[in-house]
């Protein structure tokens, strides 16, 4: 038999079915960062079918959706249920600087990976100075 240590885990389960609302943190945990001109983002979606999955980009806003379904059979009898099951989404917002045309997404060992590359015109560029004039040239 699986024993339960945490005295208000109950008390969130009860609450949730009574009101309808998570009283934990329910969602879906990310990390960002930039590398070799573009922005990586992993999205931790364990369990999840790659098949529940969906991306859509409007007006530089990203919305990533997914659902887990609840693992046992019908009529089971639960004893512990702490994974969150339901749909999942999230949005993030997106600078001009990306290209949202060339987003790349992979899905392995349960996190999500998007390479969303910077946009050619918002990469930084060296600029050649052409002419000029020498300072002899100047004080004639």
């Amino acid at each position: 038999m699986l024993m339960r240590t945490d005295p208000f885990r109950e008390l969130d389960r009860v609450a949730e079915q009574l009101f309808g609302t998570a009283t934990r943190p329910v969602g879906m945990p990310m990390d960002a960062y930039r590398v070799e001109g573009d922005v990586v983002v992993h999205f931790d979606l364990p369990g999840i079918d790659p098949e529940t999955i969906d991306l859509d980009v409007e007006r530089n806003v990203l919305t990533v959706k997914a659902e887990r379904a609840w693992p046992a059979p019908e009529g089971a009898q639960s004893i512990v249920a702490e994974r969150p099951t339901g749909r999942f989404s999230r949005q993030l917002f997106l600078g001009e600087t990306l290209d949202t045309e060339r987003i790349d997404a992979s899905y392995d060992a349960g996190v999500l990976t998007l390479r969303i590359p910077v946009a050619e015109q918002a990469k930084s560029r060296k600029i050649q100075i052409t002419g000029g004039r020498s300072a002899k040239q100047l004080t004639r």
